[in-house]
């Protein structure tokens, strides 16, 4: 991507306007002819270009979201056009839009901290349904049937409906209409299921206030920003679908600008829901009609699969494909009908280079040109930058240290003072740098030194699980194991002593049944090799000096007894030993806080608030989640079989508290879902589970799994320490 400074910029860009094959904005300059490539869809002719929506697609770091930016803020700042931007992505809980929406007099909406009443009487009617209707069909689509749309259609009519709460208690109360009561209360009963999810259930606190407000319609930009939710949360889905709902009812009708752009930052979750995948289409056919761009921004065609959401990227019209791999261009070369010379050149694309097709023919290899104001606006990649600012600065200090052990001087003298010995102390310390790599001394040190034998790995692997850090236990043990393994031998002592440390980390994490098989094998190996609970240690082996050169003749017994050479004080080197020993357990115990505590700030770096797992248990898919609410002194935490057939009964049981569902007849068992206090909102909840699948009867036990869930948005095996995959 080429960057000039913002005065070049300003300069650079009436001077190339005669050249521009489209009218409209600067863009940058193609890399086939090296003329200036300007673009506005909305600007250019109709024969040209029947629709202005447009898709961007290309890998980490191709540039494709600079590019969707710089192209935004141009629009607003030379034509005055609107935009509203859904943003899923961004760095440090703040959506990577965000800074660009401070700069030209927008605001950004932080998701989680507004809430959105859909039955608010600013609405007109029949955006109210279309808005609950959208919730819906983002958590239970099977929900709305004909009969159950009539028994909506009927409680939106309610005086009392004029919030979620009151919305469901008339459809679980309804009132006599043209149906009888018990009929509608028959009907509405599974929309009114589906709804509890957003007033009771793991997305409560978004869509249940009493709140009349609606987002602004006049600004410049406004985003709503995303990026602190899970980006698998049935919140993103049902969030885009009242933005998307608000946008085509409420801000177009509203807005008096020329032009409107709706981004679709992670475009792939909008279009791969139905509850939204209907209205983005919509909107895309009529945009032209309303005045309104929709700008699509993700990284690759397969995100969509095979379906329908992909023949929607063929109704955009402009399209810029960044750096993909050579079968993701292949792909996305047959939909967009690229030439083969440009799907060839899409894997060589550099940051900021894109294949363009504009329109049904036009297609060139465009470099954005930005400068340098729009380059801070549009960074997305500070924590790599800061990241590689570590490293350099590791190195620098890496080189300082070599300088300064190259400066160590050896004792003068074999008899020492006690300031001599502390000098010993010092240079012990640092010996390893002043030897060579096969152990021999590069500065004349006339003793051998002691290897450093404290193995404080077992210690630290049954610490950790202590402290409840079984994942981190877990993997730390199997390195030790590979490496003694590789070392040492399979059946070796030091390989064996790894299964009784993994059979102490199982039963400190709630597991007796495996340390019981670990034991058993040991104890089958002949072996009895149980390091893991022995404090940290150093002990220094007799040196392996080689035997004194033999006097060519022995003494005459008439010459008596030669003086013996002085004995070498050893007491230095002990006092050397000990204090290292200290040294290194200080070193330890500091470590373990500094890993700890480093743990606990990778945790509150990428809070999400919740956490989930999809699990096959007795032949059931389950999917646990947690959701951790606003204010953090709470966590909700549900079971769901979803409509799995296979499904009987459902427990979860977690700090005392038992939730479950049977199913009875027909009706699938209920999600059992329990609220636990939360006192520190950095903490894991662990939660188990137990599923009783197709042949579970009453009174029988289901099959139990632990679960640990992180508000960092990650799932673990209680017993194993496995990472489970995402929900």
């Amino acid at each position: 991507m080429i960057r000039l400074p913002s005065s070049h910029a300003a300069i650079t860009a009436p001077l190339v306007a005669s050249n521009a094959g489209f009218p409209g904005i600067p863009v940058g300059r193609s890399l086939l002819d090296g003329r200036a490539f300007h673009l506005s869809p909305v600007l250019t002719d109709a024969a040209v270009l029947p629709s202005t929506n447009s898709l961007a697609l290309g890998g980490l770091g191709s540039g494709k979201s600079t590019t969707g930016k710089v192209r935004i803020r141009r629009e607003i700042l030379h034509h005055q056009h609107q935009a509203v931007v859904i943003d899923s992505f961004g760095e440090d809980s703040a959506g990577e839009w965000a800074a660009l929406a401070r700069s030209l007099d927008g605001q950004t909406i932080q998701a989680g901290e507004f809430t959105l009443n859909p039955c608010s009487s600013l609405l007109p009617p029949q955006v109210r349904e279309q808005l609950v209707r959208s919730l819906i069909a983002a958590v239970e689509p099977a929900a709305l049937t004909p009969q159950s749309t009539h028994a909506l259609q009927h409680a939106l009519n309610h005086p009392k409906a004029t919030s979620l709460n009151g919305l469901m208690d008339v459809l679980v109360r309804p009132d006599e209409g043209r149906w009888p009561a018990a009929k509608l209360e028959t009907w509405g009963e599974g929309v009114a299921i589906a709804l509890s999810r957003y007033t009771e259930g793991s997305l409560v606190g978004l869509f249940d206030g009493q709140d009349a407000a609606l987002p602004p319609t006049d600004l410049p930009i406004l985003t709503f920003d995303f990026s602190r939710l899970d980006r698998n949360s049935p919140a993103i889905p049902s969030l885009m679908a009242a933005v998307s709902c608000w946008a085509e009812h409420v801000w177009l009708p509203s807005s008096t600008a020329v032009h409107r752009h709706l981004v679709l930052e992670e475009a792939w979750q909008i279009l791969l829901s139905p509850a939204t995948s209907e209205l983005i289409q919509r909107l895309l056919k009529n945009s032209r009609k309303a005045g309104l761009s929709l700008d699509v921004l993700m990284h690759t065609l397969s995100d969509l699969g095979d379906g329908k959401a992909r023949d929607l990227a063929r109704l955009c019209e402009v399209a810029h494909v960044g750096r993909l791999n050579a079968e993701e261009a292949a792909a996305v070369g047959a939909l967009l009908g690229l030439p083969e010379w440009a799907i060839t050149e899409i894997p060589n694309l550099a940051p900021g280079q894109a294949v363009w097709r504009v329109g049904p023919s036009y297609v060139d290899i465009i470099e954005t040109v930005i400068s340098d104001e729009e380059a801070r606006l549009t960074d997305t990649s500070v924590r790599r930058r800061q990241a590689q600012q570590i490293l350099t600065e590791e190195t620098e200090t890496d080189d300082i240290g070599e300088e300064v052990q190259e400066d160590i001087e050896e004792p003068e003298t074999e008899e020492d003072d006690e300031e001599g010995a502390d000098e010993s102390l010092g240079n012990y310390l640092l010996a390893p740098a002043v030897r060579d790599g096969h152990g021999a001394d590069v500065d004349g040190w006339d003793w051998d030194m002691p290897p450093t034998v404290i193995d404080t790995r077992h210690y630290d692997v049954v610490q950790a699980a202590r402290e409840g850090r079984y994942n981190e236990a877990a993997e730390l043990a199997v390195i030790g194991e590979r490496e003694d393994i590789r070392a040492h031998g399979i059946n070796s002592d030091q390989a064996v002593s790894w299964l009784s440390t993994r059979a102490r980390v199982a039963e400190l994490g709630g597991s007796p049944d495996t340390a019981a098989q670990l034991r058993a094998t040991v104890a089958r190996m002949g072996k009895d090799v149980e390091w893991w609970d022995q404090e940290p240690s150093a002990s220094t082996p007799p040196a392996e000096h080689p035997e004194p050169p033999t006097t060519e003749h022995a003494p005459a017994p008439d010459e008596g007894l030669q003086p013996t050479r002085a004995r070498r004080r050893t007491w230095p080197y002990v006092a050397v030993i000990a204090a290292l020993a200290i040294t290194t357990v200080g070193v330890w115990q500091k470590a373990g806080a500094d890993a700890s505590a480093e743990e606990r700030q990778q945790t509150a770096d990428h809070y999400k608030g919740r956490a989930g797992t999809r699990l096959t248990v007795n032949d059931v898919d389950v999917a646990v989640i947690a959701q951790w609410t606003r204010n953090r002194d709470r966590v909700i935490v549900q079971l769901s079989s979803g409509f799995d057939p296979d499904a009987t009964y459902l427990r979860i049981d977690a700090a005392g508290q038992t939730a479950s569902g049977i199913r009875g007849g027909n009706n699938y068992p209920r999600d059992p879902e329990l609220a636990l206090p939360v006192s520190d909102p950095l903490a894991e909840v662990t939660v188990q589970i137990e599923v009783g699948g197709k042949s579970w009867k009453d009174g029988d036990r289901g099959t139990v799994r632990k679960v640990r869930l992180s508000p960092a948005d990650v799932a673990y095996d209680a017993e194993t320490g496995e990472r489970l995959p995402r929900d």
